[in-house]
């Protein structure tokens, strides 16, 4: 099932023009009588004729007052009857705050479960009883990670484009880490409280900007690790521990995020070795990630453009002038309109789906008539979804 998601925010300037009520002194007899006489119509209505003409009302002030990117959101009407049954799951059991009130997030969480919802609640109410342990809630404005320069020196990674359907790169660079140096300038702690910052950044900033930039529903990332060069000297006991935590938390946390995987520059050892780590994984997780020797550059621009792609991948991106592609930061979430827009959502209003929540609304393609389909068919399976920002 496929639907249009309509992003909306308001203009400032149709705020600071919109013109302020006549009371009833300012107005003429023919006003007054107007008035009266649209009043009385307006008594006669019934209550379904009532709410009719409230959602026509609405749309057309929305229409004056918001402008809007329509966004393409692919869904499953299986999945939405199973997201609906398990948020009024989490609902029930007070598992349900505001700020997680999201079709999607809720989604992935199921699809981690494999759609069993008690194992799926059970995942649900570990995850936030960790973000309340962890602070992660407000890890974005609370933690400061004044060490990232020297930490990417000797940990090289970050986030560079985007894949030819609008996702974001992220990209490590795993045989270059000094996992001794890496502890001189940073502490384990204070490294996995910034690999949760980046997380939630991600969440909360880069997959709706991209979202906007490409006019499609990104909750997910492709990434690419770099293993030219990786050995024991990389793989210390401390190191392991790190990796082992650090996946733990994503997978605990932030199921369903990674689209796919590819392991770059991977030589006969670590093929073996991924030969014995794949038969402990989820045949669905295995079939995302993609081990590739030293001739993965085709592969890659298969699915990224050259131009977002590092040189040092095989790419013709330098980053020139931004201390290389690795530090630059370069995406969607960069562009200062997109920036703007998600940036105001998160700080303000959130995106928010119907009138108050960010579980969306589902309202029928169909165009709305005198007859009132709008309210008639909302859930439709053919629908499209309006997701405000509100400003």
């Amino acid at each position: 099932m496929s639907g249009t998601v309509e992003l909306c925010f308001e203009g400032s300037s149709d705020f600071e023009e919109r013109k302020e009520q006549k009371t009833d002194f300012d107005l003429s007899e023919d006003e007054k009588r107007t008035r009266f006489g649209t009043l009385k119509k307006k008594a006669s209505l019934s209550a379904s004729n009532k709410f009719k003409h409230s959602l026509k009302k609405k749309s057309r002030r929305r229409s004056e007052n918001e402008s809007y990117v329509p966004i393409e959101d692919v869904r499953d009407a299986k999945e939405l009857k199973a997201v609906d049954a398990f948020r009024q799951e989490l609902i029930s059991n007070d598992l349900l705050p505001v700020r997680h009130d999201d079709y999607h997030m809720m989604l992935r969480f199921l699809i981690a479960r494999k759609f069993d919802i008690e194992k799926a609640k059970h995942m649900w109410a570990e995850m936030l009883q960790w973000r309340k342990d962890f602070g992660t809630d407000t890890i974005m404005e609370d933690f400061e990670f004044k060490e990232l320069n020297e930490v990417l020196q000797f940990y090289p990674q970050g986030y560079h484009g985007v894949d030819k359907e609008g996702r974001p790169i992220y990209i490590e660079r795993l045989g270059k880490v000094d996992p001794y140096q890496l502890m001189q300038v940073t502490t384990l702690d204070r490294y996995v409280k910034y690999h949760v910052q980046e997380f939630e950044k991600s969440l909360a900033i880069k997959f709706p900007a991209c979202s906007i930039a490409a006019k499609r529903h990104i909750d997910s990332s492709t990434s690419i690790l770099d293993v030219q060069g990786l050995g024991l000297k990389n793989l210390t006991k401390p190191a392991r521990e790190v990796i082992m935590l650090l996946q733990k938390i994503d997978n605990d946390n932030y199921p369903e995020t990674l689209c796919r995987m590819f392991i770059i520059n991977a030589g006969p050892g670590f093929r073996m070795i991924w030969n014995t780590v794949r038969t402990f994984l989820d045949p669905k997780t295995a079939s995302n990630i993609h081990v590739l020797g030293s001739n993965y550059q085709s592969r890659l621009l298969e699915i990224i453009e050259a131009s977002e792609l590092p040189e040092f991948l095989g790419g013709s991106c330098a980053c020139a002038g931004q201390g290389g592609c690795l530090r630059s930061e370069k995406g969607p979430w960069k562009d200062p309109d997109i920036l703007k827009i998600v940036t105001k959502s998160y700080g303000e209003g959130r995106i928010t789906g119907g009138e108050n929540c960010r579980y969306p609304m589902i309202k029928s393609n169909a165009s709305s008539s005198e007859s009132g389909s709008e309210a008639d068919e909302i859930t439709s399976p053919k629908a499209t979804q309006h997701i405000q920002i509100q400003g």
